[in-house]
């Protein structure tokens, strides 16, 4: 009998001693699974393209796509970081932090117009684009590279030189280059603001047509 009282209570304090492990390697189990309700976050880290400059904030393209997304019965979250005036070197400074903030499941770097148009070196435009895919890859996310484009009366050899190297970036990271959105409007005046640069009100739902149309697939896959 004593013997039997005593196996009953070494079990019972086995059993409260191991009770908190259990319901730890239960936590970390669930932790690693994922959860039906998470969101796919798709971080844009951008200029004044994205930012929506001269306009209102919810009338930008990633301000209406981020609405269509939402509404969606699959949504779709945007995070907006982008900065008029913003270059490679400010988005690459701002990049970790923003990554760790948001932990987006993608990212949409559309960056390195302003550098084009202040004339920076074009090795240091691809540096630190590879840098920006590098640190995204390695917080576990998805990068699409914007294709970007300038004037030509920047000169036809650092023109060439520009453009090209978003191809570079793409095809070495092995990162998925969406074309120019303002390629079919940047000669229509009926869709660009004043300067020549921006586009205006009445462009914003078509370049969000046009993101939609070749990010949503890819995010969702």
């Amino acid at each position: 009998m004593f013997f039997n009282q005593c196996r009953h209570h070494i079990f019972s304090i086995s059993f409260i001693l191991l009770l908190p492990l259990l319901l730890l390697a239960d936590q970390s189990v669930a932790a690693s699974q994922p959860q039906p309700d998470e969101k796919p976050t798709l971080l844009v880290v951008g200029d004044s393209l994205s930012a929506g400059y001269g306009l209102q904030q919810h009338e930008g393209w990633v301000s209406l796509l981020q609405k269509r997304w939402a509404d969606a019965s699959h949504p779709i979250q945007i995070v907006n970081a982008a900065i008029s005036g913003e270059t490679t070197d400010g988005g690459l400074a701002r990049l970790p932090r923003l990554l760790e903030q948001h932990q987006p499941s993608h990212v949409l770097i559309e960056l390195g117009g302003n550098d084009g148009l202040q004339g920076h070196p074009v090795n240091k435009l691809k540096a630190n684009l590879i840098r920006m895919v590098e640190l995204a890859k390695q917080a576990g996310a998805r990068v699409f590279l914007q294709d970007m484009q300038i004037p030509s009366n920047y000169g036809r050899r650092y023109t060439t030189m520009f453009a090209d190297t978003f191809d570079e970036v793409a095809r070495e990271q092995d990162i998925l280059l969406v074309p120019f959105f303002l390629q079919d409007m940047a000669l229509n005046k009926d869709l660009m603001q004043k300067d020549g640069i921006h586009p205006n009100h009445e462009a914003q739902p078509l370049i969000a047509d046009f993101m939609d149309t070749r990010l949503k697939p890819l995010i969702l896959e």
